[in-house]
């Protein structure tokens, strides 16, 4: 019989790694082809990195799909050497693996995400749920909260949001995310834009840009059309980045955060 883990062990290697084993069966494709099937992954964070990796035990990877890397991607990933080609159906996928020189990882191999790097594997599963980007951090957590706060969104002295029936979304780490009805948004100021992003918390996220002359960053509002369950109350509803506008919360204007995305926010911003 499987013992499920329950502790929450983390342990520090040398290199200054952060690693723990999970519970979640894991799987990770290229396509139709599963590469990787673990019931034993452990999940990693490297050194200045906020979001985790996981490394999976050699005999759980389909190592006769990898061959030594032609040219390996040293320095990289914290004290990496060792870096594998992934060659598949024709196809030959450069330093889409490797190993960490941690003795308390030996035997583990880890790999690319394709969302998250632009190469590696491009489907992963936690049990039978798609996750994108990177996994899941058991340390953080995500709430959707109906709220009836009164919400007021403005760019450059424009009101585009008024309302009263917001879901507040929780998020460790990030300012609260305030999310509006369409019916409550101006969307007829802003133009519906290609781009599209993905998060392991929410899912796959649609953009919509400004069209008037304000300084404002592309993208600045989005929406989740399909979330992940455990966010579902986010369904349609449209969300601003609190970095590039004015938010107005029962009367009290927020100041606008500082975050891991603020400086590309400013960095496209239409001057």
């Amino acid at each position: 019989m499987t013992a499920f883990r329950t502790a929450r062990a983390v342990r520090t290697t040398p290199e200054g790694l952060l690693w723990e084993p999970s519970a979640r069966w894991v799987r990770g494709r290229r396509g139709e082809v599963t590469v990787v099937d673990s019931r034993r992954p452990v999940l990693v964070w490297e050194p200045d990195v906020p979001v985790p990796l996981y490394a999976f035990p050699r005999e759980d990877v389909r190592e006769d799909l990898l061959r030594p890397a032609k040219n390996p991607a040293t320095g990289t990933h914290t004290g990496s050497r060792i870096f594998y080609d992934l060659q598949l159906d024709g196809e030959l996928l450069e330093n889409a693996a490797w190993t960490f020189p941690a003795p308390d990882l030996a035997g583990h191999i880890a790999f690319e995400w394709f969302g998250r790097a632009g190469r590696g594997l491009d489907h992963w599963y936690e049990e039978e749920e798609e996750i994108f980007i990177h996994p899941r951090d058991p340390h953080k957590r995500v709430d959707a909260l109906a709220s009836s706060r009164h919400v007021r969104v403005e760019i450059d002295g424009t009101l585009v949001a008024d309302t009263v029936r917001p879901v507040l979304l929780f998020e460790t780490g990030l300012p609260t995310r305030f999310y509006i009805p369409r019916e409550d948004v101006r969307l007829e100021l802003f133009v519906p834009t290609t781009n599209h992003t993905g998060c392991p918390y929410k899912g796959r996220a649609d953009y919509w840009s400004w069209r008037g002359d304000a300084p404002v960053p592309p993208n600045v509002v989005w929406s989740y059309p399909d979330p992940l369950p455990a966010v579902g109350p986010i369904r349609n509803l449209l969300a601003f980045y609190n970095e590039a506008v004015d938010i107005t919360v029962d009367g009290e204007t927020l100041e606008r955060p500082v975050t891991p995305f603020t400086e590309t926010l400013e960095r496209h911003t239409r001057r």
